[in-house]
């Protein structure tokens, strides 16, 4: 059975270094997350009065799961107004095919 192969990667958060393994093929990915995750940390530093790191990655989690979720809310809404236009399209059709027999 084959190991899965994982390698540390270095991420900077605000001023902080973490090392986190990851398999090499998510590690574009996990950059990437942390690169956002940096700019959000620092945007909301900026709107805060000396908060601790562990606060602002608190608040930042808090920032972003809110973003997701109403993304996702967004992305839901917009997935069963195309299933309902589906629908619509799929009885014209089959209307349009009976009346043709």
């Amino acid at each position: 059975m084959n190991t899965p192969v994982s390698e540390p990667v270095a991420l900077r958060l605000i001023d902080r270094e973490f090392l986190i393994a990851c398999a090499p093929e998510e590690r574009e990915g996990l950059l990437e997350a942390a690169g956002f995750l940096d700019r959000k940390m620092r945007e909301l530093r900026a709107n805060a009065r000396a908060p601790s790191f562990e606060r602002l990655a608190v608040l930042t989690a808090i920032s972003v799961t809110h973003e997701f979720l109403a993304l996702r809310k967004q992305h839901d809404g917009q997935e069963q107004r195309l299933s309902e236009g589906l629908a619509t399209l799929r009885r014209k059709l089959d209307a349009a095919l009976d009346s043709e027999r």
